[in-house]
């Protein structure tokens, strides 16, 4: 090595003693003018170049014997393990619950009492507020005289008729007019029904809406927010191409980033029809009981678990590159030895990703040594230094 390096500081040397004499011999020929003069001395000088580069080239291939691993790349290697494999669907959905409902009124006028305040838990059937009945109290009181008089009228006639006592005609026009009371009085009690708003399910008030003493509008007016928070569930559309992979009971990871919050739940419900506007499906996903952090409306990332392999081989996507042909392909190695080793080209097929890796469906095998880093500055068949 050391007599290699003598001799090309000797070249350059005697080059450089050789350059200024050539300056000098050169600039004096091309002074003179003289077309021979100047077309030997360009001669003479591509003589000498080609010897150097002669030279050049005997000292690479001198060095590269002394020095074999020069240009033997450097890659970091993995040995591939059957591992499970999970792929999650990522959507984003809204916490909902079927028992969130603004109450109206089913007759028009002044409101008269609102019974409960914000946040007061009630029951079902339990009075929240009255609407002024308009005098429906007095008809109803008037009514019910007159139904217990056809009542007693037609209990008599009755008892007459089935000891054989007076005409038939009689009876049934008794008969009639008592049920003819009744079914006004019964109309009347259902009118005044109307004037009372009670609870539909049992809850909490979220919201009085509107004040004691307003005058509402039937269906219209929104008197009071009553919410059950205790059968709450997310809503999502799933995009109709996943209609096999999601199904009741599939595995879901629920994260809520305002509370910072995570939730491990399955899929309840999917629908049975596709929106033909945006060709999804409506899936429901439950929540169990957790801490009134959670509320209606409230924004949900979603991992719907949509495909498993509890023996997948994974690998890194950056180490896959592709042929002309469309083929994928990654470089195992083979032969190793001493830290060495030849790079084999395979062929791939892949599947599912999630993150940063990608399963492979054939092409490996369980305990094959992959290239990781340098992957892509390799060739197929080229020897190759592994580092630790």
């Amino acid at each position: 090595m050391k007599s290699i390096l003598s001799i090309t500081f000797l070249s350059i040397m005697l080059l450089s003693c050789e350059n200024k004499e050539n300056t000098t011999s050169l600039e004096s020929i091309l002074s003179s003018g003289e077309t021979e003069q100047i077309n030997a001395k360009r001669i003479d000088l591509v003589a000498q170049q080609q010897i150097l580069a002669q030279q050049i080239k005997q000292i690479d291939t001198k060095l590269s014997e002394l020095n074999p691993d020069k240009n033997v790349p450097l890659i970091t290697s993995f040995i591939t393990k059957k591992e499970a494999f999970n792929h999650f669907l990522e959507l984003q959905g809204n916490v909902t619950t079927k028992q969130n409902l603004v109450l109206t009124p089913e007759m028009p006028g002044i409101l008269t009492q609102v019974l409960v305040l914000e946040g007061q838990k009630v029951s079902k059937g339990q009075l929240l507020a009255t609407v002024d009945d308009g005098g429906l109290a007095q008809q109803r009181a008037q009514l019910q005289i007159q139904t217990d008089l056809a009542k007693t009228t037609y209990e008599r006639q009755k008892r007459l008729w089935d000891q054989k006592i007076g005409s038939e005609i009689q009876f049934l026009q008794t008969k009639s007019n008592y049920q003819s009371q009744q079914e006004l009085l019964n109309q009347i009690n259902r009118q005044l029904a109307k004037t009372r708003i009670t609870a539909p399910f049992s809850g909490v008030v979220d919201d009085v809406i509107t004040e004691q003493g307003n005058v509402v509008a039937a269906g219209q007016s929104q008197i009071i927010r009553l919410v059950n928070l205790s059968d709450m569930y997310i809503e999502v559309d799933v995009p109709e191409r996943y209609l096999k992979q999601v199904s009741k009971d599939s595995k879901v990871e629920v994260e809520f980033p305002v509370l910072g919050e995570k939730v491990d739940t399955k899929v309840r419900q999917t629908g049975s029809f596709i929106n033909p506007a945006n060709r999804t499906f409506k899936v429901e996903i439950g929540l169990p009981k957790t801490k009134n952090i959670i509320k209606p409306n409230l924004t949900a990332k979603l991992k719907i678990n949509d495909y498993s392999n509890n023996s997948a081989l994974l690998i890194p996507q950056s180490i896959i590159s592709e042929n002309a042909s469309g083929e994928q392909y990654i470089y195992i190695l083979k032969d190793k030895a001493n830290g060495k080793a030849t790079a084999k080209q395979v062929i791939i097929t892949t599947g599912e990703t999630q993150g940063d890796v990608i399963e492979v469906i054939s092409g490996l095998n369980d305990n094959d040594e992959i290239i990781n880093e340098g992957a892509r500055s390799v060739k197929d068949g080229q020897v190759v230094r592994v580092m630790k």
